[in-house]
């Protein structure tokens, strides 16, 4: 397989954490990248300008713009934001449809659009439904695309880290013990996305599932335990601790529904042999139990 970019690849959030680590693998592979942004005089836009991206200002209330943006592209990646209202979820699909149409405008031979796990299915997850929407958007465009659905991310983990509690690493959430969370690092993300832009990797049926690992909530803590060189446990919690938004409740809801699904590792390794398992997230990322509370 060939791990050089022929051409440019256009990049539909290039400033968030997904489309970051897209950019990320792209360059790491030679790829010329164009990034379309509505602030080039950002912070985050002139990072990556300074990385040898090229910017491209658009406006999303002009399709000229977009269309400019995306011509002689061998390749389009976007993702649209999560939506928590029904006035956001309804900005979330125009932003999908403009940059769909956008894309059938420029012609651009290979798109790839970045989903959510559950958008295939009924989650009643607003923020998965209305990626589901762009995904049909998306189908009936006569684009040729490919559709990637990562799971929770493992650096939630890094903002909500279980707590170490008389000696013993603790983890909470509300999710029952049992249940298999799945779970991918966001690099793994951008590594999947660019093998698919990169023409390196063949995803049959138009879409994958993209994870690094599926674990109970006991598994979870007995890994972060592991590494720290203590016992663990896991506390199940309900969902009232959510506080009573509704949309919170919903997606815990369909983290226990939505194990049911199968997953297919065997298909992410295939496009990322490398791709992380949680044990390896809590290595690489330098994770370390809080030194104040751990007994000498």
């Amino acid at each position: 397989m060939s791990t050089q970019a022929t051409g440019t690849i256009a990049v539909f959030g290039a400033t968030g954490q997904q489309g970051g680590a897209v950019v990320d693998a792209l360059l790491a592979r030679g790829a010329e990248v164009r990034a379309l942004v509505r602030a080039p005089e950002s912070d985050r836009a002139r990072a990556l300008a300074a990385r040898g991206v090229e910017l491209s200002a658009i406006r999303i209330d002009d399709p000229a713009s977009l269309a400019a943006a995306l011509e002689a592209v061998d390749a389009f990646y976007f993702m649209t934001p999560e939506s928590h209202s029904p006035q956001e979820t309804e900005d979330e699909i125009r932003l999908g449809t403009a940059l769909i149409d956008a894309a059938v405008a420029a012609r651009v031979p290979h798109v790839v659009f970045n989903s959510v796990s559950g958008a295939e299915h009924d989650s009643g997850v607003s923020h998965f439904e209305s990626k589901g929407r762009v995904e049909e958007r998306l189908r009936r465009s006569g684009l040729r695309a490919v559709v990637v659905r990562p799971v929770a991310f493992m650096e939630s983990f890094a903002m909500l880290p279980p707590t170490v509690e008389d000696g013993e690493i603790v983890l909470r959430m509300p999710v029952p013990d049992g249940v298999r969370l799945k779970l991918v690092a966001v690099k793994d993300i951008g590594l999947v996305a660019a093998a698919i832009l990169l023409g390196t990797a063949d995803v049959p049926g138009g879409a994958v599932e993209v994870i690094g690992d599926e674990l109970t909530g006991s598994q979870i803590a007995a890994a972060f335990g592991a590494h720290a060189g203590l016992p663990a446990r896991y506390e199940a919690l309900p969902l009232s601790v959510l506080g009573g938004d509704p949309e919170e409740e919903a997606m815990f809801r369909w983290f226990a529904e939505g194990s049911a699904y199968p997953s297919d590792l065997a298909a992410v390794r295939a496009i990322v042999p490398t791709t992380w398992d949680l044990a390896e997230w809590i290595r690489s990322t330098g994770w370390t139990a809080p030194t104040d509370l751990v007994p000498s």
